[in-house]
């Protein structure tokens, strides 16, 4: 069922990312000659109009093939027009190379303003982020388990137990705020930059005020890197309930969590470069798939979860400007609206070159790391 599961999300992505470039095209009039969820060899596909609606072989990818252009692939690759042997040497020309009628030209993504072609290219990365934000939106107004603001322990000798805070005290405001969530007790005491916080707690049926100084520590990030704070030491009781938000509400969350993962992300991608995240840490599709069926057991919620941030590294990855991606595209396309002129063939080919070895490296460790990670080392 992992697979099954792997199969759905994916396809749901490449789904939202494709149909971005498509509607976005089609509003801007361009002539869309097929629509394919995978790529390689066609499985079933069916023409509507002037479009063909394709499945194809491999579920890694998508492509949306509009007239005028190539196509754009995830994965990176150009979608070749197929050529007839037996067709004459005009038919089987690109309709960018031959003379255009006034119709094709307007139906042609090569001829749109280059502003226009951003905006088609921009789309599909950009429902993929909207797609994630619509996905925390509707967790938001389902419930999200929250981790109440409990007191399991007051460590010994440290601010909190020393000022007087005991086991099952509940904190309900910080520095006369009200707060019902554990995060927001770190996100004050970092806030008070080490000086005095006023904390009122409720201990039975009785509310108590109590002034702590936090003390300085050194801890570690998401990253594995040592950081300076603070802390009062205090440990959660792992008190856990639901918190639902209203549609407003739930749009106000929704947003912040959606670019608290956008943020992430980008910063993984730095960490990764600068080598603080370990090259071995990046997974392929034997990892999403595994991913994806614990996912999906543990919940609806969980998995919509996972599919939001899966939609968000998406979104992300592609707006990379790295040639055969979405934003290599659009590199050339602001070089273009800049310059005042297109970007030469020959370097767009060489920079397409240099991405395919990129892309396909990436790939290839994504596709090892996986192997080692669930058969080398499960077998030793």
């Amino acid at each position: 069922m992992t697979v099954v599961y792997a199969i759905i999300v994916l396809g749901i992505l490449i789904f939202v990312h494709e149909l971005g470039h498509f509607l976005l095209a089609k509003l801007m009039g361009v002539s869309v000659e097929k629509f394919s969820l995978g790529f390689g060899p066609k499985l079933i596909g069916k023409k509507i109009g002037e479009t063909e609606y394709l499945l194809s072989a491999f579920p890694l990818g998508g492509y949306v093939k509009m007239f005028g252009e190539g196509g754009f692939i995830e994965g990176g690759e150009q979608d070749p027009r197929p050529v007839d042997e037996n067709a004459l040497p005009e038919e089987n020309a690109d309709p960018v190379l031959r003379e255009l009628t006034e119709d094709e030209k307007a139906r042609s993504f090569a001829h749109k303003p280059v502003l226009a072609r951003i905006a088609i290219v921009m789309a599909g990365p950009v429902f993929n982020l909207l797609f994630a934000w619509l996905i925390f939106i509707i967790l938001c107004m389902l419930g999200i388990p929250t981790v109440t603001t409990k007191i399991g322990e007051a460590l010994k000798d440290k601010p909190a137990a020393k000022a007087g805070i005991q086991k099952g005290d509940v904190i309900i405001s910080m520095n006369s705020k009200p707060i019902s969530r554990w995060e927001q007790i770190a996100e004050g005491v970092t806030a008070s930059k080490g000086q005095a916080i006023s904390i009122t707690v409720k201990r039975e049926s009785s509310d108590i005020a109590f002034a702590i100084t936090p003390e300085p520590r050194v801890s570690k990030n998401l990253f594995g890197e040592k950081i300076s704070g603070y802390a009062i030491g205090v440990a959660s009781a792992g008190e856990v309930v639901t918190e639902h938000f209203n549609p407003y509400q739930a749009v106000i969350k929704g947003t912040e969590q959606t670019c608290k993962v956008i943020d992430l992300t980008f910063m993984s991608l730095v960490k990764m470069v600068q080598r603080v995240v370990p090259m071995d840490s990046v997974g392929g599709p034997i990892m999403i798939a595994k991913m994806a069926g614990e996912q999906a057991s543990a919940g609806i919620a969980p998995f919509l979860a996972f599919m939001a941030l899966l939609s968000v590294n998406l979104g992300v990855l592609n707006l990379l400007p790295v040639p055969v991606l979405d934003g290599g595209h659009l590199l050339f396309y602001f070089m273009e609206f800049i310059f005042r002129r297109p970007v030469p063939q020959k370097v767009r080919e060489y920079a397409q070159q240099i991405g395919m070895v990129l892309l396909l490296g990436l790939m290839v460790l994504a596709f090892y790391n996986d192997i080692i990670r669930y058969f080398v080392n499960r077998q030793g």
